[in-house]
């Protein structure tokens, strides 16, 4: 029985999965026209699937003789081209074996190849004597960087002009990265900024997430095959949660049938899949665990700190912006083309991460916000807080690599304290909208939260804050409790427990809320 995949390639004998050449039905264009182009997109979006299966399809039609390669053992070499070059070619002929019959595979190497020569010795050989016309797609080209990255480019570049006889016939570069992303150390920057020298590329593609019918369609294969029914409102929710990201897609579903609802009799619904979200932002599988890494990046903390915060990011390098955008963590919003996080998984995921070092460094915190019956006492959580904050705020603050936004990153920290004893955090925010929103479910209480900074040079912001905290609250449960949390980060200012403190004020909707200075 097939099962929704969440590690590596997918194959239509093991895993549900969509056609992944429709995906991209241009490619086989672009190949006919004897291109050399770039295929890229975030990590698990699929690419290796679609160019596995396109590579496969080519091949069996008997036109062309197609192979999808990886570069990525040459990446343990990356400032010795030479060693590079053996390791990949020797990956290469293990790998054409498997996936190509042997009149057209990698022939044996020439031994006397030039360093710096012999994978344009190797193309012009393997074209020259292969019955059909060389069709490579060359995967995790940007996993090499410096000599050895610009030795391979170079390389396919001389061979381009002697194609189709003695050079494939068409190539592909795969990657998460347009090729003036690649990274490279020379002329005191890490990156090409232009095509060069790949300037040959005729294309660049990307691998876009998958539309709501699309999810639909992928998981009608498990109701075919089992029974069991997704509703439309859990699809309709799934695809809400994870704009179609393909690896999120399956993840959910495969928490859902397997772990959760394991008796195909039962309807997978919206709550299930609420549930299963939950699962992946608490367990942060692979994917998540890879994508938080990306956060250590200054590149990628120059846009995420300032859009936790509400803040615009100032000027960011245009390629910068788009770096995060094709690691996939950002995306533009497809109404307003303002950069938001990708997906509400990704939204809950990166500040979480961000809180998990704080989380580590906190004291014990006895649970003194909860009533004889378990039940969260705001009036409480709140006066907890305010002393937690008086004695260990400005400690903790110092230990923030994100130190733009980092009282929000210390309060999320605390509040994921309580959210694990019982509770539920969520939070939004966005470029631009000078805010975080931090909302906490306890049993039947529920507390919204408005985190603003005070900047120097800026005016006070309470008055913006409780218009935005009366909104806020409006789209909460009847009966929330609502804070105004300000953090004051102009200089100058006492320490940080002695000016903390907290007071009733009004909304301008007539609500009474506390705001607490920080």
């Amino acid at each position: 029985m097939r099962y929704f995949n969440t590690a590596g390639p997918c194959n239509a004998q093991d895993h549900y999965m969509l056609s992944p050449v429709e995906r991209l039905p241009e490619l086989r264009r672009l190949i006919d026209q004897k291109a050399y182009f770039v295929v890229h997109a975030p990590r698990q979006v699929g690419k290796t699937t679609l160019m596995l299966t396109l590579a496969r399809q080519l091949t069996e039609e008997g036109r062309y003789a197609a192979v999808l390669l990886s570069l990525e053992v040459g990446a343990a070499f990356n400032t010795d081209p030479d060693r590079a070059e053996v390791a990949i070619l020797g990956a290469w002929q293990v790998d054409s074996r498997v996936w190509l019959p042997p009149a057209l595979g990698l022939p044996a190497l020439e031994a006397n190849a030039p360093a710096g020569q012999r994978l344009l010795s190797a193309l012009t050989t393997w074209a020259q004597t292969c019955p059909r016309p060389l069709v490579l797609f060359l995967d995790e080209i940007d996993s090499l960087e410096n000599e050895t990255l610009v030795s391979v480019l170079r390389q396919l570049r001389h061979g381009y002009r002697n194609r189709p006889q003695a050079f494939p016939w068409s190539l592909a570069l795969i990657g998460m990265r347009d090729v003036r992303d690649y990274k490279v150390a020379a002329g005191g920057s890490d990156r090409l900024h232009t095509a060069s020298p790949f300037n040959i590329k005729m294309r660049s593609l990307t691998l876009g997430n998958f539309t709501q019918d699309e999810v639909a369609q992928l998981y009608r294969q498990h109701t075919t095959e089992t029974g069991q029914v997704f509703t439309d409102e859990a699809v309709a929710y799934a695809y809400d949660l994870t704009a179609g990201q393909p690896w999120l897609v399956n993840a959910l579903a495969k928490v859902c049938v397997e772990e959760l609802v394991e008796d195909t009799g039962q309807t997978i619904t919206r709550d299930d899949i609420e549930a299963a979200k939950w699962v992946l932002i608490e367990r942060q599988d692979t994917h998540l665990d890879s994508l938080a890494e990306r956060l250590r990046e200054p590149r990628v903390r120059n846009l995420i700190a300032p859009m936790l915060a509400g803040d615009l990011p100032g000027d960011l390098p245009d390629d910068d912006r788009r770096y995060v955008l094709d690691l996939g963590l950002v995306r533009r919003n497809p109404d307003t083309g303002v950069l938001e996080v990708a997906n509400p998984v990704y939204r809950e995921v990166l500040p979480r991460v961000l809180s998990g070092g704080v989380q580590d460094a906190l004291p014990r915190l006895e649970p003194v916000w909860l009533d004889g019956e378990g039940r969260l006492v705001p009036e409480k959580l709140l006066e907890a807080f305010l002393g937690f904050w008086r004695q260990h705020g400005e400690p903790l603050l110092r230990g923030v690599a994100y130190h733009e936004i980092a009282p929000h990153i210390v309060l999320m920290a605390y509040l994921q304290r309580v959210e694990n004893g019982g509770g539920r955090v969520t939070r939004e925010y966005a470029i631009g909208s000078g805010r975080m929103d931090v909302c906490l479910r306890y049993g039947g209480v529920t507390v919204g939260i408005e985190l603003k900074v005070w900047r120097e040079g800026a005016g006070d912001p309470e008055a913006e804050g409780l218009e935005q905290l009366e909104r806020y609250l409006a789209g909460l449960a009847a009966g929330a409790v609502g804070w105004l949390v300000i953090f004051d980060r102009r200089a100058g200012q006492p320490p940080v427990a002695e000016r903390t403190r907290a007071y009733r004020a009004v909304t301008p909707g007539g609500r009474t809320v506390t705001v607490v200075r920080a």
